[in-house]
């Protein structure tokens, strides 16, 4: 059921996700970061190979004691840093729920009924242009697959990260973003099984307890969800144990110092291989996929800005959470990676209209409340 016009989603989301990065433009301009300790260090490494220093790094990480001293006494500086800080996680925000927000939209509710070539379109995209941000923008030195057996484990690992994304956006046909967001929040607790099955690691009694009200809250939200259906659960339930599995896997099988990769290098190799597993999925699953896209172009032509943004958003999900991982500290993100998940279920519900129900929205609370009790007892344990 359609809930609302194709032109107020339009104005909606594009309002959510342009306004908070042209506002964050407007803050870069008016507060001249290019003089920013994190845009020089990224000139210097580009313009000097002797450093070795990753130029996303806050400057706290490897800055000079000039920088130090700047810093202290330039009270515009510091104000600088906390609205590039702040624009940054505004940004990754906005990215985040977006994508999740057009993924509902165009496979839910415009009818563009195929998430395989859906995400076939994403993994292209973080392909081209984890290449571009990487070969040509330097934004983090290139590392290079030095062996076979790498390559091969980076190739598993992106067939996970296949499955986990074609899982999601399966769920997203059949489930709302709220139920789609409770059911994800359970990943602790798939990566606290993965990581006792698979490495024998076990955690504290404390961490295990924890796990109860995760999934505690999903059993609950289940029952009291009005548009339950239990294919797109399965689906939604595989792309979270996915996703725990491809993070356990990446600590098991890059964890040698020569083989370790930050997450854009390991993106970019990781697309073209996912691709090339899509590809002939969606052609074989999704019959005549290319040829309907045509035709809905030549009927619509926003499906091709929808497709062509969306994608692009995808990769922008990723290098935000990097840059977001790198310039704020573990346990900010924490803090904002649960924030998020519940921000993003009250826009969706607020632009979907999506019923929920006091008994869901309890069940949820409950998961959410579990995770954070997760990964206070996780701190603690280390």
């Amino acid at each position: 059921m359609i809930f609302l016009s194709k032109s107020t989603f339009q104005f909606c989301v594009l309002s959510t996700l342009l306004l908070p990065q042209i506002l964050y433009i407007h803050i870069l301009h008016c507060y001249h970061l290019q003089s920013h300790p994190v845009i020089k260090s990224l000139s210097l490494s580009l313009h000097n190979n002797i450093h070795e220093l990753n130029p996303l790094l806050p400057p706290t990480y490897k800055e000079t004691k000039t920088f130090k001293l700047v810093n202290e006494k330039n009270p515009k500086r510091k104000m600088s840093d906390k609205f590039f800080t702040v624009g940054l996680i505004t940004t990754w925000y906005s990215s985040n729920i977006g994508v999740l927000l057009l993924n509902k939209f165009l496979l839910s509710n415009y009818g563009f009924k195929y998430p395989i070539f859906l995400t076939l379109c994403h993994m292209l995209a973080c392909s081209l242009l984890s290449y571009v941000a990487i070969s040509w923008i330097k934004v983090v030195p290139m590392q290079s697959i030095k062996s076979r057996v790498q390559f091969l484990k980076i190739s598993s690992l992106g067939f996970i990260f296949c499955l986990s994304v074609v899982g999601g956006n399966i769920s997203l046909r059949y489930l709302a973003v709220s139920f789609n967001q409770a059911v994800g929040a359970t990943t602790p607790f798939f990566t606290a099984v993965f990581a006792y099955l698979m490495t024998r690691k076990k955690e504290g009694w404390l961490t295990y307890v924890t796990l109860i009200p995760v999934v505690t809250g999903v059993v609950i939200a289940s029952g009291g969800e009005p548009s339950f259906h239990v294919f797109g659960f399965i689906m939604c339930v595989g792309a979270t144990a996915a996703r725990a599995l491809k993070s356990v896997l990446q600590g098991i099988l890059l964890s040698s110092e020569g083989e370790k990769l930050n997450s854009m290098n390991l993106l970019m190799y990781m697309g073209p291989v996912a691709v090339a597993i899509l590809l002939p999925a969606a052609l074989y699953m999704e019959e005549d996929v290319v040829g309907i896209t045509i035709a809905l172009a030549r009927d619509d032509v926003s499906i091709v800005w929808y497709l062509v943004f969306n994608s692009a958003l995808a990769y922008f999900v990723n290098l935000t959470n990097f840059l977001v991982t790198k310039h704020t500290s573990a346990l900010t993100l924490q803090v904002l990676g649960n924030a998020k998940g519940a921000v993003a279920v009250v826009v969706s519900i607020l632009i979907f209209r999506n019923p929920v129900s006091v008994t869901g929205m309890l069940g949820y609370s409950l998961t959410v409340t579990g995770v954070i009790l997760y990964s206070e007892a996780k701190k603690r344990n280390r």
